[in-house]
Parts: structure tokens; C-alpha cells; sequence
């Protein structure tokens, strides 16, 4: 199909573009941006006046809950709610039942996503057999299903002999390992961050030393392998400094946090709202204000998601029994751009519009890039590259309700939140996969 995205705001941040335009699509790819290539008729027309034409979103942790968890979240369901949140490629952990260490389950997910013909889904193979952390998984039959990385979900590695071999292997092979810092024996069985809200409500605390030793402990392997580490949501300003400092050294790593990790804090608990039951968990004002400040300075590579669904029974429960988790695929785009506009908001001098476009970068050109999707052509609109995009209306003002999300999973702290920004179209390779309103 032959189609035009007509007097749309493009941002393509990966490519430096900013400005109405028009986005010529011809047989799944980008034809051109601005004119119309020599003999294009367009078959089908989308009028993006008013409206932002960007990157489809690059969403680095995203529980779909298949295999093994379908009573919490069907492929079906979180497909869905990905394209109305304007996610055209996805990655997902492998934490399923059972766990992708095995090229088959690989391959059947894949599968499985490909019929839905809706957004890329690009699995994370398990680091250690079953998550166990007793012995490492073949990478090398891992990635030819399909798997982009090697990662242990939430489960920290309690034996490092077997993460230096992990990483040993991968450096070998070139992979991306990805880590969750998160110490194996302190903080285990928290539910909060160590502080005196924690004390004062009688729940165990997650201190932010549990973060920063797996960190200095994965840096050191890091400098004895030389293998390339992506770290899975940084929650402290402790541990961004250690982010920081590694980076400057040269080591090659990379991070992202989660969306609410961005607004919320320990406080947010307030009187034992499940809903704020996250891993890792909210912490102080202090530590959100870094991260914050991360993202503006690039310390922090990539805005996610962290979409976790969890059904009512396992959620609605006093917080120390509740599953930790919250839905966040319809959430990203807007959480990013209360980022933007809470960051143009202290910053009255600032370039129109730097903001929004940085926003834009850090849940697409970004997560791309440290994912390695951006060699498949996502999270820009470059000539040539799959034409996966999202139309969205930064000025559209809406509010969080469950009944409303298209996820399965629907328990987010947001509930009853006002928040900016709503997709109106998604279209994943030249395909218009999800329209609001036809305009």
C-alpha cells in the first residue's frame, strides 16, 4: 500500500528531524519526508493536522504474560493495549512458565506474535537454565530463535563464578547481557524502600545498598570481561552516580528506568495502596529527582514501561501480601511527555519544543539504540526504514481508568491521573494497525 501521513509535526529525533511535513509510505517502508517521491499515488491518505507524526515507541520491558500466565494477560489483550499505546516493538522478558531457555519456546512466541500481525516482539533469552543462576543457558541457539539479549528478570545471580561465565560467553559472541541490579540476600522479601515512611507503616524496606553493590559488583566483572551490560531499572540517585561513573570510564553500558519511576515516590504508597506495589520499589523525592535529572542528562538511556499486568487476586490484597506490578503500555507516551512538560516548565528559556523531542528520543531512538533494534530500522522515520509510526495529540488530556486500558492487567498508581498526550493511530510497517478516530 501506497499512503501519506499529510501536515503532521514530524519528530524523528534518530535523524534530527522537527517540523510539519508531510511522510510518504510505499510498500512498508518510508518512501520520503516533505515531497513526494517521482510517480507516488497515494492509495491512503491520514491527516495528522495538529498532531504529532514520531517514531512507533521502542518499549524495553513488557510482560505479556505468555506462556504459563494467560489468567493474568493474554498475547491477545497486551498486543492490543501496545498498539493503543503506540509501541510498535516490544521487549519482553523471560520470566514465562516455562522460561524461554529453550529455542523452541523462543520460536513458539514469535510465532504466536507474528499471527496477531500487530507490534515486534523481541524476546529475551534466559541467562542461567529455568533462572536458577546454577548454569548458563546456549546462548548461541538462543539468539538464532530469535532472542535480541540474555537476561534473569528479576532473579539476581547469587553465584558471581556463574555470571563471569555468563559474561564471558557473551562477550565471545557479542551479545547484550541485561541485569537488574539487585543484591540476591540484602533486601530480600522487602516490599518498600528503606526509609522512615517504610518504618513508619511496618513494612520491610529494600535499602538502596541492595542496588548499588550488585552494581559495583557488575562493573567489576564488566572490567574483567569487557562484555556489554544493559541495566534494567535504576531506581536510586546512589546507583545513577555509579551509572554515571562507569559510563565516563568507558565501560559499555547502558540503562533505563521505569516510566513511574520518573513521577512517583515512597510516598505514593500512601495508605498501603497495592497499586504502588512495584519492583524495585518507589523511593525517596531525592532519588526521583535524579533520575529526573538522568534522563534530561543522558545518564539514563531509556525511558520503559515496565508493563507487568497482575489480575485482581493477586493485586487486591494488604500491600505486603500483593503481587508487585502495574500495567504501563498505554501509559509510556503520556508518562514521558509529563517529563517533557514538567522539565519546559522549569526551564522558561529552553528551546520550543527540546523537551517533547527528547522525550520522544529517550522511548524511541534511544531504546533502539541500546536494544540494537535500531539496526532493523525502529524508533525512526529515516528513508528506507520499516514504517512503524505513532500519531498521537500531545494537547488531548485524558484519565487514567482501568475499565478503559485495553491490557488485561489493570492496576497502575495512575488510576484517576490526568495525564497529556493520546495516541491516535499506530501504524507498524506501512500498516495502520490501531486508529482512534478517523479524522
Amino acid at each position: 500500500m501506497k499512503l501519506v501521513i499529510k501536515n503532521g509535526r514530524v519528530i524523528d529525533p534518530a535523524n534530527g528531524v522537527d517540523g510539519v511535513q508531510d511522510l510518504y509510505i510505499e510498500d512498508g517502508k518510508i518512501a520520503a519526508l516533505g515531497s513526494a517521491p517521482a510517480g507516488f499515488v497515494a492509495e491512503h491518505s491520514v491527516d495528522a493536522t495538529g498532531l504529532v507524526v514520531a517514531p512507533g515507541l521502542v518499549d524495553l520491558a513488557v510482560r505479556l504474560r505468555e506462556p504459563g500466565y494467560e489468567y493474568k494477560a493474554t498475547l491477545e489483550s497486551e498486543m492490543q493495549a501496545a498498539m493503543q499505546g503506540g509501541v510498535t516493538s516490544l521487549v519482553c522478558p523471560p520470566d514465562t512458565d516455562p522460561v524461554l531457555d529453550e529455542p523452541g519456546l523462543v520460536e513458539m512466541l514469535k510465532h504466536r506474535a507474528r499471527r496477531l500481525n500487530q507490534a515486534h516482539v523481541h524476546p529475551l533469552g534466559a541467562l542461567t537454565m529455568g533462572l536458577k543462576g546454577q548454569s548458563i543457558t546456549e546462548m548461541a541457539e538462543l539468539t538464532g530463535s530469535g532472542c535480541i539479549g540474555f537476561s534473569q528478570a528479576e532473579v539476581p545471580v547469587e553465584d558471581t563464578t556463574v555470571l563471569l561465565r555468563a559474561l564471558q560467553y557473551a562477550k565471545t559472541f557479542d551479545y547484550t547481557v541485561w541485569l537488574r541490579p539487585q543484591d540476591a540476600h540484602i533486601g530480600r522479601g522487602g516490599v518498600a524502600h528503606s526509609g522512615p515512611l517504610a518504618s513508619r507503616l511496618g513494612l520491610s524496606g529494600v535499602p538502596v545498598m541492595a542496588e548499588t553493590i550488585a552494581l559495583h559488583t557488575i562493573f567489576e566483572l564488566m572490567r574483567a570481561t569487557g562484555a556489554r551490560v544493559h541495566l534494567c531499572r535504576i531506581s536510586s540517585a546512589a546507583g545513577l552516580e555509579l551509572v554515571r561513573a562507569a559510563k565516563a570510564e568507558g565501560l559499555p553500558v547502558s540503562c533505563d528506568v521505569g516510566a513511574h519511576h520518573v513521577h512517583l515516590t515512597d510516598a505514593d504508597i500512601g495508605f498501603f495502596d497495592s497499586n504502588a506495589r512495584v519492583t524495585p520499589p518507589f523511593r525517596s523525592q531525592r532519588d526521583r529527582d535524579a533520575i529526573r535529572a538522568a534522563v534530561l542528562d543522558g545518564t539514563v538511556d531509556a525511558i520503559c514501561s515496565d508493563h507487568t499486568p497482575v489480575d485482581d487476586d493477586e493485586k487486591l490484597l494488604p500491600f505486603g501480601e500483593a503481587s508487585p506490578g502495574a500495567t504501563g503500555l498505554e501509559l509510556l507516551l503520556s508518562l514521558a511527555l509529563k517529563w517533557a512538560d514538567d522539565y519546559a516548565a522549569a526551564q522558561p528559556g529552553m528551546q520550543e519544543g527540546g523537551a517533547l523531542a527528547l522525550a520522544i528520543s529517550r522511548i524511541s531512538a534511544d531504546a533502539a539504540r541500546v536494544s540494537g533494534l535500531d539496526r532493523l530500522g525502529a524508533g525512526q522515520l529515516g528513508v528506507g526504514s520499516v514504517a512503524d509510526v505513532c500519531i498521537f495529540d500531545p494537547a488531548v488530556r485524558w484519565t487514567v481508568d482501568g475499565s478503559a486500558l485495553a491490557s488485561q492487567g489493570k492496576h497502575t498508581p495512575f488510576l484517576g491521573y490526568e495525564l497529556a498526550g493520546q495516541v491516535q493511530a499506530t501504524l507498524v510497517a506501512g500498516r495502520v494497525a490501531y486508529q482512534r478516530n478517523a479524522r
